[in-house]
């Protein structure tokens, strides 16, 4: 590279006295020696004007390339990076111009390819997505929409681009939440639908990203699902109950078939009987009361609840196994009161429960800690552990004699209504469980 930069001087300086050698020799000869020139100022002259149209050949020479720089600048600003600068011999300083615009070109060459590559793979994955994907710019007018979205609106590209939202009314996507449950009836069908919305910027516009996903196939699976699941539940503790009575009932009916006199023991026989189908009865309408509770579940009434204190409220509400509580940093939720007390009742029950089948003594310790904006509630036992972790939170489910299989999941319900998140796993450092309740504290 030193020697090329050293050669292309050379030339540069050979031509430079090139331009400049005719009139200097001219004069030199005229001063130096007076009489080998017949008409001296005649031969000046006319080096003089070699000399001027030496420079004006070079001037043009410059001219030429500069126009060809200014040619290839040209086609690279319209997009065409085929073109390229001759290097050839001229001016050093332009042939390292003409170098470095072919080294452009073919950088912006490669740029464009890797551009047109790049869009051509994300074209081709969202359009075999089963997912609507639009765009909109600034002024709510739809940039881009796959193939997904395209046949949900029932319409063509050509004529979709550049409509406004709200023609084709998709103004909703725009406003709310998000993400959020999108239930309205919309010209993509009628969902329900996941909506997600971000920003970007595409040529330094600002624009829109929406996602829309149509979980009707998945919800309408999962609450076939929950159906059989809750089917089955509730037909194998409504038969524990209706079992029991069928037969008692036709025992009695059978017992007062016989003729008089009655046998000893009739009337207690009877009031036994009686007192099962009641028993029963009884024990059927708590299972389907505590199944519409949780039906009727309502919102969140949020208001400022001092963890400190909730837990120290009803900690003392458990009589039947001492608990501990680890008091963590101050927080202050955005939260139901009501509701959490109820999650925290149902956890101290679940866990005293649990002592108490284990057969031995055992205490229940409560703390709270915080971390990434979100603070997290243990409760812990010193029971046997878990026996099924896998049907927790089933709706229904229980190993509890008497239980009704609904604590967990009230729980989990309300803990999620409140953007938490609850987990019970068995504990690592001995024998029992802890429970972790998740929510995010105020921004």
């Amino acid at each position: 590279m030193i020697g090329r930069g050293l050669g292309r001087e050379a030339l540069d300086l050979a031509r430079t006295l090139a331009v400049a050698a005719p009139p200097a020799l001219a004069l030199g000869v005229a001063i130096l020696r007076p009489g080998a020139l017949e008409h001296p100022g005649l031969a000046v002259g006319g080096a003089l004007a070699a000399s001027v149209m030496l420079a004006l050949a070079r001037r043009a020479r410059v001219e030429r390339r500069l126009r060809t720089a200014t040619s290839v600048l040209a086609s690279y600003r319209e997009g065409d990076f085929s073109i390229r600068a001759r290097a050839d011999n001229a001016e050093p300083a332009l042939l390292d111009l003409h170098e470095e615009l072919n080294q452009l070109g073919d950088t912006l060459r490669e740029n464009r390819l890797g551009a047109v590559e790049a869009w051509a793979l994300l074209r081709k994955v969202m359009g075999e997505i089963d997912v609507v994907v639009l765009a909109f710019d600034e002024g709510g007018r739809l940039r881009l929409a796959n193939d997904a979205a395209l046949r949900a609106l029932g319409t063509t590209e050509a004529k979709a681009i550049a409509a406004p939202a709200a023609e084709l009314g998709l103004a909703p996507l725009l406003e709310g939440d998000a993400p959020r449950a999108v239930r309205e009836e919309l010209p993509l069908g009628p969902g329900p639908w996941e909506l997600r919305r971000g920003a970007f910027r595409l040529s330094g516009e600002p624009h829109v990203l929406v996602v829309l996903s149509d979980v009707s196939s998945a919800l309408r699976e999962n609450e076939r699902e929950a159906f059989r699941r809750l089917i089955r539940v509730m037909g194998h503790e409504i038969n524990n109950s209706l079992g029991p009575i069928h037969s008692l009932a036709e025992s009695l009916l059978a017992r007062l078939a016989e003729a008089p006199p009655r046998p000893e023991g009739f009337e207690r026989d009877l009031g036994d009987a009686l007192g099962v189908i009641a028993r029963r009865s009884d024990a059927l309408g708590r299972f389907m009361a505590s199944y519409a509770r949780l039906a009727r579940l309502p919102a969140p009434n949020l208001g400022s609840v001092d963890l400190a204190e909730l837990v120290a409220k009803v900690a003392p509400l458990e009589p039947r196994v001492p608990v501990t509580v680890a008091a963590g940093p101050a927080v202050t939720l955005r939260a139901d009161a009501d509701q959490l007390e109820q999650v925290l009742i149902n956890l101290l029950k679940n866990g005293a429960d649990a002592i108490a089948g284990a057969g031995r003594p055992g205490t229940l310790r409560v703390g709270w800690t915080t971390s990434d904006r979100a603070v997290v509630l243990t409760v812990e036992d010193d029971g046997p552990g878990l026996g099924d972790p896998a049907n927790l939170f089933v709706p229904l489910f229980t190993t509890k004699p008497g239980g009704t299989g609904i604590g967990l999941v009230l729980c989990r319900s309300i803990v999620e209504a409140h953007g938490g998140r609850i987990t019970l796993e068995p504990r690592k450092d001995g024998p029992g469980a802890i429970a972790r309740v998740r929510l995010p504290l105020p921004s």
